[in-house]
């Protein structure tokens, strides 16, 4: 999702893009997880476009595309991105978030050093530590009970359960640093929270909104796993993430950390999403089960202020109104 929001950003902007999936998001979640109609479009559609299906595991095929391309900018996206799934996955799951992390580094450092580079990190490296800040319970959803407006880049990643997702991350989001620091090359971390859009090829593992808009179009049963359906999310659109991108591109900042997502005006708890998509006609029909995923956040809210201070011309184009008007209208043409 990322990804292609990236090339049509890019594209349209004049630049060419080359891009790299093999697919595995099929292999990890099955056909609904599937890019490969994504991927058919931006070769269909978009000139500007060139596709390479490499293995980012395949260390000698990495080397061999950025030696070729030399690239003006890369953009890292790739990811098992479940925590759910990587239990029953381990190797594939570290062989994709963390050495495949390692093989483009390595490589963008021995062809094109002075390339910017933005890693898509996530909010899991935090682990389950934001679960232990002072909570109020209201009526739909949690929220902070010590007057923060959301979670900054000084929290921890130390001494916390974090799920083995959140652990390979861990690892690709420190080697991202290093490299930063130690090469001092232009590596931008972005510890995503809930990114999302019309794309998002989600699935009950992975992707929250997206999939809980594909239930309430298709009329498929939704379950809601513990926290009473008052777990909040802070949601961002793709096209925002990759503006925000090629801002890091134009003033880089070697080995830095951002905390992204859409901040508290597009947070919202399930139960909160439930109303809003009930609003728009799309009743969902769901169960509840006690228990909640280990180490799900219960309430994760980005706080935006360092990033707004790096990229002051970068600003959120869409409010969540915005985001489930796209999405619902992409899940009622996919029905058809």
């Amino acid at each position: 999702m990322i990804g292609s929001a990236c090339v049509h950003y890019l594209i349209d902007r004049g630049w060419e893009v080359a891009g790299v999936d093999n697919n595995m998001r099929q292999e990890f979640f099955g056909a609904g997880g599937s890019t490969n109609a994504v991927v058919e479009d931006l070769v269909q559609n978009r000139k500007a476009y060139s596709h390479h299906a490499v293995d980012i595991r395949d260390r000698q095929a990495m080397r061999d595309l950025l030696a070729a391309e030399r690239p003006d900018f890369i953009v890292h996206a790739a990811a098992q991105p479940s925590h759910d799934k990587a239990a029953s996955i381990p190797y594939e799951d570290f062989d994709v978030n963390a050495v495949g992390t390692l093989n483009l580094l390595v490589a963008a450092r021995d062809f094109c050093r002075e390339t910017p580079i933005c890693f898509t990190s996530t909010n899991k490296v935090y682990g389950d530590r934001p679960n232990y800040l002072p909570l109020r319970e209201d009526e739909k959803r949690y929220d902070y009970d010590d007057g923060r407006d959301g979670i900054d880049e000084s929290m921890s990643i130390d001494h916390c359960l974090h799920s083995l997702f959140g652990a390979s991350k861990v690892a690709a989001d420190v080697l991202c640093q290093e490299f930063g620091r130690y090469f001092n090359m232009p590596v931008g971390v972005f510890r995503g929270g809930c990114l999302t859009g019309p794309q998002h090829s989600a699935v009950e593992l992975h992707g929250y909104l997206a999939y809980i808009v594909a239930c309430a179009v298709s009329g498929k049963p939704y379950t809601i796993y513990g926290y009473k359906g008052k777990q909040v999310r802070d949601q961002i659109h793709s096209n925002d993430v990759a503006s925000l991108f090629l801002e890091f591109y134009r003033n880089p900042k070697p080995g830095e950390v951002y905390n992204l997502g859409g901040g508290r005006s597009n947070s919202m708890s399930i139960l909160e999403t439930i109303d809003a998509l009930a609003a728009m006609g799309q009743k969902l029909e769901y169960s509840y089960h006690e228990q909640n995923r280990t180490g799900d956040h219960i309430c994760y809210i980005t706080d935006l202020t360092k990033v707004k201070s790096h990229f002051p011309e970068w600003k959120l184009e869409y409010g969540l109104p915005r985001i489930l008007d796209e999405i619902v209208a992409a899940k009622q043409r996919n029905k058809k």
